[in-house]
């Protein structure tokens, strides 16, 4: 006799395989191309069971992104922590992301996370203004910290902080073409810190 416990865990459970075998097939094909229909043969469920989970393929799709395609806030203590460790915690956390983004998949497939990228900004409701706000909020606290060590006298006091906050989580986002261009994880993590340490040392005084 199943408990209520029980029957959660096995909704859970369910919900998550539907999940982890359809961000497969929208990763290599796209949302378009996807069906319910090629969903439910995929999982082996027929679309009434699958939508007792889920009740449309965005939907479905939302919960894939949220699972997937999640990045974290770089978290640190802004008032206290200099540039250059912020940069390498920066560094590190980009590390974490990308490796983790990839352990879900044993095709090393850069331009698929791409694709899907853009179809969430195309299919996901919302999608752009979370992100908008997520960077938004990652560059005033590169401004913060940037502020902080002209006060410290860590670097130079003749920048705009808002244009090189900027430009720092742009290089940072350029991790995407790095993975592109060297097809290689560890040789893209590596570029990005050299890029980093290059643009630390632009600042320095």
């Amino acid at each position: 006799m199943h408990t209520d416990r029980s029957v959660s865990l096995i909704m859970d459970n369910t919900k998550d395989f539907i999940i982890e075998e359809s961000y497969k097939l929208f990763l290599n094909h796209s949302y378009e191309a996807v069906s319910i229909s090629d969903i439910s043969k995929a999982i082996g469920f027929t679309k009434g069971a699958l939508y007792h989970h889920f009740k449309n393929k965005e939907e479905l799709f939302k919960s894939v992104v949220d699972k997937y395609l999640y990045f974290p806030d770089v978290s640190a203590d802004f008032e206290t922590i200099s540039l250059s460790e912020y940069i390498q915690l920066c560094s590190a956390e980009a590390e974490k992301i990308i490796k983790r983004l990839f352990s879900f998949t044993l095709v090393f497939t850069p331009i698929n996370y791409m694709s899907m990228f853009t179809d969430a900004f195309r299919h996901y409701p919302g999608y752009a203004e979370l992100k908008s706000d997520f960077i938004s909020n990652e560059i005033e606290k590169t401004k913060r910290v940037l502020e902080n060590a002209i006060k410290s006298g860590e670097i130079r006091e003749d920048i705009n902080t808002s244009l090189i906050a900027t430009n720092f989580f742009s290089i940072n986002m350029g991790l995407a073409g790095n993975l592109v261009r060297n097809n290689s994880i560890d040789e893209s993590i590596s570029l990005l810190k050299e890029q980093n340490l290059e643009f630390y040392k632009l600042l320095k005084k």
